[in-house]
C-alpha cells in the first residue's frame, strides 16, 4: 500500500459530520450552524488554542450584533474576551466586519486580489488590507486576530485564514463551499502544529521550520496526490496529528 492510498482512505473516513461533535469539538461546529461567510471568518480567526474553549467562546457570541450600532456592539461585548483578545478587540472586530458587510463582501474583497493571477496570497493581501482600511483601531490582540497582509518576505503560515478559505471554497461533509469563484486547486494547506508534525513524520515534507515555505512545500507535495483538490487531505492530517494515530502509517 502506498502513502497516497492510506491517506485517501483516511480522507474518506474523516469526511463525515460525525467527526465534528461535542466529543471532538471544532470551530466548524459553530460555523456550520450559520453557514455565513462573515460568521465563519469569526469562527476561523478565533480558532487558536484549546478546541473546547474556542467553541465555548464562539457559542457565547451574539452574531446579530453584526447588524447593530457601534455602541450596542461595544456594550454587549464588554465582558467577552478570548486569550490575546480583550473585550475591546472583540467589539472592534465586529464593528470592522459590520462595516465590510455594509460595503461589500469578504468574497469580493478576496477576489479583487485573487483574480489577477489566481494566487491565494494575493487574495489574502486584498481582503486583509480591506479589513484594516475599515477601522483605525489597532492593538496587539487585534493585530494577532486579523494578521497582516502577506508580502514577499512573509513567514506567517496564515493557518487560520487558509482554514477559512478551505471552508469557503471546498464542499463536502466538512467544508461548506459558500464561494464559487476560487479554484480549490489553488488553495494552500492550513498548516498548524498537528499537521506540521504529522507531515514531517510521514515524509510529506522536509522543511523543519514552521513557516510559509513549509506551507508551500507541503501543498506542492499534496498536489502530486491530487492536483485538483490537494487540500482535501488537510482535515485528515490534522485529526491524525491531534489523535497521535499514526500506527497504520508506521512504515512510512
Amino acid at each position: 500500500m502506498t502513502l497516497k492510498y492510506l491517506l485517501d482512505k483516511e480522507v474518506l473516513k474523516r469526511n463525515s459530520i460525525e467527526e465534528i461533535n461535542n466529543e471532538k469539538p471544532d470551530p466548524m461546529l459553530v460555523a456550520c450552524i450559520h453557514r455565513d461567510e462573515v460568521i465563519s471568518l469569526i469562527c476561523a480567526l478565533f480558532a487558536y488554542g484549546n478546541a473546547k474553549q474556542i467553541v465555548k467562546f464562539l457559542s457565547s457570541l451574539d452574531f446579530d450584533l453584526l447588524n447593530a450600532e457601534d455602541e450596542k456592539i461595544k456594550k454587549t461585548l464588554s465582558s467577552h474576551y478570548y486569550r490575546f483578545q480583550k473585550s475591546n478587540d472583540v467589539a472592534e472586530f465586529f464593528i470592522t466586519l459590520k462595516r465590510l458587510k455594509n460595503e461589500t463582501s469578504l468574497e469580493e474583497s478576496f477576489l479583487l486580489g485573487y483574480r489577477k493571477e489566481n494566487l491565494i496570497l494575493e487574495g489574502l493581501e486584498s481582503v486583509i488590507s480591506k479589513l484594516w482600511s475599515l477601522n483605525s483601531y489597532d492593538s496587539r490582540g487585534y493585530k494577532f486576530l486579523l494578521g497582516v497582509p502577506p508580502h514577499k518576505k512573509s513567514t506567517s503560515t496564515y493557518k487560520r485564514w487558509n482554514m477559512y478559505l478551505r471552508w469557503m471554497v471546498r464542499e463536502d461533509n466538512i467544508d461548506m463551499g459558500l464561494w464559487s469563484e476560487v479554484d480549490k486547486s489553488n488553495l494552500l494547506i492550513p498548516l498548524d502544529t498537528h499537521t506540521f508534525k504529522v507531515s514531517l513524520s510521514l515524509g510529506l515534507m522536509e522543511r523543519k521550520t514552521y513557516d510559509l515555505k513549509a506551507v508551500i512545500e507541503l501543498t506542492n507535495k499534496l498536489k502530486t496526490f491530487d492536483p485538483h483538490d490537494p487540500i482535501k487531505y488537510d482535515f485528515a492530517l490534522y485529526r491524525l496529528g491531534q489523535e497521535k494515530d499514526l500506527a497504520k502509517f508506521k512504515r512510512f
